[in-house]
């Protein structure tokens, strides 16, 4: 069974902890958005394209028009 904390205590830890993170810059958030928001269009385009050619070959198959 862990031993509880003082919560002054915990406080001072969880401060001494938060110091030791290396933030990143605001450049550094930027770049990382920028980077997320053209993955996530690029994978929009492909699993779109990807649906409409899965639907296409499936109607074709069952001759079934859209």
């Amino acid at each position: 069974m862990a031993s509880k904390t003082n919560p002054f205590t915990f406080l001072q830890q969880v401060r001494a902890e938060t110091s030791k993170v290396t933030w990143p810059s605001r450049r550094e958030t930027m770049i990382s958005t920028a980077m997320v928001l053209v993955m996530v269009i690029f994978a929009a385009l492909f699993f779109f394209a990807a649906d409409q050619l899965i639907g296409w070959l499936i109607s074709l198959v069952l001759n079934i028009s859209i």
